[in-house]
């Protein structure tokens, strides 16, 4: 995406990485490994599979503007890209052009390539993300926030914790996009699969050709099984929600009612109407991004019925679903890492909400102190009804519970928030993403 809502939606590593510029740099370097294994597997000259190679790297010196021009009458881009080359390395070395393959093995493996590339830009924001978000669980492991559930004030937590889990949310996404990424195989079959044009060689050829790009060799073609495809969309989809949960938390704690966090930059966030706005722009930007990502995963989960053995149409349908798809993530991600990055916890306004909304964590309490003498369940309805006798009088239930006679009130209504074993979890994802990131710093 260019042009004016580039900046919002085509930002970091991953746009660039599945521009037109690098699908065409797929593309050729999947010709030039093609022509490569080839020549390894005793098909072609490897004076012919150099000649090629030499020219994908020069993409400069190929007509490319005619590729862009007929690639849509071909139906896919491989058909003009093949003329061109063969063109560019003269009739005796165009036969290590293109050895055996059809139009989706080349497509389909460039798609697997750009993937792996943009991932990559993609997993070194979500390491920074996670990086900052693990900074802010250490600083504030034990300072008080109100837990809220169903959008409403439940019982304290730690915004350690809360961090946290936005640790452990953003080394999940890395680790499957990995696991994916791992696993993403070559394409190579042939017109039909059958490997008939590679002259009894085409298992080799395939094999030759999954170790020049790094790829795995599969037994056969995934012409229409698309599940390398599915791995990839539910593995970015996922990376999305977690980036998506991560903004909205942001967005929602920098609520002028709320003001428990704030973004740093004083050049970002203005309102074109109100000049006392702030607006948490990078989390709402990457909120923006994820969102859109359920839409392109379910365009290529869609995808995934096809005919025989190439599909008319749904094939097509995931080139452009999964390039937006990496750069929607990506951008999300980019997004992230400047919000967390400069976020500021306002620890004294959260202990304030805190200390000022201890009826939920009171009642819960007195429910605990009535349990040994009436039972769980009818401990817990004498809380609700001491709740509801303090909300139809006014009073904070401190007060109510106060004149209770059938609990240890100064011990009940003693001491701080209880926040459980938060800070020992808390603890235990940090040690955990030390683990994982061993090496990485």
């Amino acid at each position: 995406m260019s042009g004016l809502f580039g900046g919002t939606f085509a930002r970091g590593g991953a746009a660039t990485a599945v521009s037109d510029a690098a699908w065409f740099a797929a593309l050729l370097d999947v010709e030039a490994a093609l022509a490569r294994a080839a020549a390894a597997t005793g098909l072609v000259p490897t004076t012919a599979a150099d000649a090629v190679t030499r020219a994908c790297a020069e993409p400069a010196g190929l007509d490319l503007a005619t590729v862009v021009a007929k690639a849509a009458d071909a139906g896919n881009p491989v058909p003009p890209l093949v003329r061109v080359l063969q063109t560019a390395v003269g009739e005796r070395d165009a036969v290590a052009v293109h050895v055996g393959a059809t139009s989706q093995d080349v497509v389909d493996t460039a798609l697997v390539l750009l993937a792996r590339r943009a991932i990559s830009a993609i997993d070194r924001d979500l390491a920074l993300a996670a990086e900052a978000a693990a900074g802010l669980a250490r600083a504030h492991r034990d300072d008080v926030v109100m837990g809220r559930t169903l959008m409403q004030q439940a019982l304290p937590t730690t915004f350690g914790l809360k961090a946290a889990g936005w640790l452990s949310g953003l080394d999940g996404a890395r680790l499957r996009l990995a696991e994916v990424v791992a696993t993403l195989p070559v394409q190579y079959g042939g017109a039909v699969g059958t490997l008939a044009a590679s002259q009894g060689s085409g298992v080799a050829l395939r094999a030759a050709l999954a170790a020049e790009l790094g790829l795995v060799a599969p037994a056969a073609p995934w012409f229409t099984m698309r599940l390398p495809i599915a791995d990839l969309a539910g593995a970015l989809g996922a990376a999305a929600g977690v980036l998506a949960t991560i903004a909205v938390d942001v967005v929602l704690l920098a609520q002028t009612e709320v003001a428990e966090a704030a973004e740093s930059g004083a050049d970002r966030g203005g309102s074109s109407a109100m000049p006392h706005k702030r607006n948490p722009v990078a989390a709402i930007s990457a909120r923006a991004c994820a969102r859109r990502a359920p839409g392109l995963v379910a365009t290529l989960l869609g995808a995934m019925e096809q005919e025989h053995e190439r599909a008319a149409g749904a094939w097509h349908s995931e080139w452009p679903a999964m390039t937006d798809l990496l750069t929607t993530v990506g951008s999300a991600a980019a997004w992230l890492v400047e919000s967390l990055d400069g976020l500021r916890p306002d620890v004294a306004r959260m202990a304030a909400a805190a200390g000022a909304a201890r009826d939920p964590e009171l009642a819960g309490a007195l429910a605990e102190a009535l349990t040994p003498r009436l039972g769980r369940g009818a401990a817990h309805d004498e809380a609700a009804a001491a709740v509801r006798e303090a909300a139809a009088a006014g009073r904070p239930l401190a007060d109510v519970i106060a004149g209770r006679d059938d609990v240890d009130v100064t011990e009940l209504l003693a001491g701080g928030p209880d926040v459980g074993e938060a800070a020992e979890q808390v603890d235990a994802v940090l040690a955990e993403h030390a683990r994982l990131t061993e090496g990485e710093r």
